[in-house]
């Protein structure tokens, strides 16, 4: 059974696009599935800045990368991992700190 595109909120596109204005463009984003919870796009902006937006399918994170102007698609290869820029902050938020 073809899974069922919800569109993406209000509040995730403006996210998203919130994220591209304050981190530059182009911006690139992951689309990664979290099961039950749905899907994460996670956003990694021409800074290096990380940021994320839940969804709840993965279709509905490639319909918000699609929406969102200056927003691309991307995967974890050498180029979007080398762009990303992780400060102590970030690390400590990720290790439960």
């Amino acid at each position: 059974m073809a899974e069922e595109t919800v569109p993406p909120t209000s509040a995730q596109l403006g996210a998203a696009r919130k994220f591209v204005k304050a981190h530059g463009k182009p911006s690139r984003a992951v689309v990664e599935n979290i099961g039950r919870a749905g899907a994460r796009v996670v956003l990694v902006g021409a800074d290096g800045a990380l940021g994320d937006v839940v969804v709840p399918t993965i279709a509905t994170g490639e319909a918000l990368v699609e929406a969102v102007e200056d927003l691309a698609p991307a995967t974890w290869d050498a180029e979007t991992v080398q762009a990303t820029k992780i400060g102590p902050e970030h690390r400590r938020k990720m290790a439960g700190r």
